[in-house]
């Protein structure tokens, strides 16, 4: 895509962000890695990172929308899954909430697509 793109987006990985990631790691051990320039979006394309947002109300695009959507909703039916397998490290309880929180994520992506 040549030319400024106005729109914000999601990192393809928005259940897996690396920001996200970047400070779990800072908060853990204190150290502090670089982010990258440019990320992957939900939509296909190459943007610069700080035109990405893992936040519903901030998001612009479309396709990235949808994709956050449904990778909101994959990942709750898959932490849910995970949870009630035996040997799991987080119960079931512990899985179901996690889910409503994803699911809830996933409606907000939702809801402004629809309006």
């Amino acid at each position: 895509m040549g030319g400024h793109d106005p729109h914000i987006h999601v990192e393809v990985k928005v259940v897996h962000a690396a920001g996200a990631e970047r400070n779990v790691i800072a908060s853990t051990f204190g150290l502090v890695g670089d982010l990258p320039s440019h990320v992957a979006t939900g939509c296909g394309l190459r943007v610069p990172y700080a035109m990405t947002s893992p936040r519903p109300d901030r998001v612009t695009c479309l396709a990235c929308r949808e994709h956050a959507r449904q990778e909101h909703l994959r990942f709750a039916e898959e932490v849910e899954r995970l949870s009630r397998m035996p040997g799991s490290t987080i119960s079931p309880a512990q899985g179901k909430l996690v889910a409503h929180r994803h699911r809830g994520l996933a409606q907000a992506f939702a809801s402004e697509t629809e309006s």
